[in-house]
């Protein structure tokens, strides 16, 4: 994998991440899916790692 195909994966990564944190906050203000909002964090705090490994490897591979 090439660093731009990296960087193109961290980044789509970061993008599912936020939608997931974004899920996590409009369920975490409504009392009817309060329980969906630390699972779906979790998953947010997840695609960060796979966001940063991406990233990290980037720094590692040749253009």
């Amino acid at each position: 994998m090439t660093r731009d195909q990296r960087l193109t994966m961290a980044d789509a990564a970061l993008d599912r991440a936020a939608a997931l944190a974004r899920d996590a906050e409009v369920s975490a203000r409504h009392t009817d899916s309060q329980h969906r909002a630390e699972p779906l964090a979790a998953v947010a705090a997840v695609w960060v790692g796979i966001a940063r490994t991406h990233a990290a490897l980037a720094d590692t591979t040749e253009a």
